[in-house]
């Protein structure tokens, strides 16, 4: 602990590392095309529950879930651009990274869908 070196809190700092997480969301939309998708299911899932006004635990759910893929997406994409940049060439452990980190959007997607269908389907009958 004798090495980390303590700052003063300073405004100024974290609104510009809010700058920065912006900065971050709008280049992953400019680059990743799986971004359109997930907004696209965002606004679909989030339409769906305002036309059946889910209550307050389901939209809790919604959002739960619906965070979770995002955040899933954006580490994997931040893990993809980091193993292309440290290692440009094919590798099977950088392949394996990567499709590790895929895996893992996948299971946030499915644990989503599994969610909206059981909140969603008994509404439909």
């Amino acid at each position: 602990m004798d090495n980390i070196k303590t700052q003063k809190f300073s405004a100024i700092k974290r609104l510009q590392s809010i700058g920065y997480a912006v900065s971050g969301i709008l280049s992953f939309f400019k680059t990743q095309h799986n971004a359109i998708i997930h907004l696209c299911s965002t606004v679909t899932v989030v339409m769906a529950g305002l036309f059946f006004a889910i209550p307050v635990n389901e939209w809790l759910s919604i959002i739960l879930v619906t965070g979770f893929v995002w955040v899933a997406e954006i580490f994997n994409t931040a893990i993809e651009a980091i193993m292309d940049h440290l290692s440009p060439e094919q590798h099977p452990k950088v392949k394996y990274i990567k499709d590790v980190a895929a895996a893992a959007v996948l299971l946030a997607a499915v644990t989503a869908v599994v969610t909206g269908a059981l909140i969603f389907i008994p509404k439909l009958f």
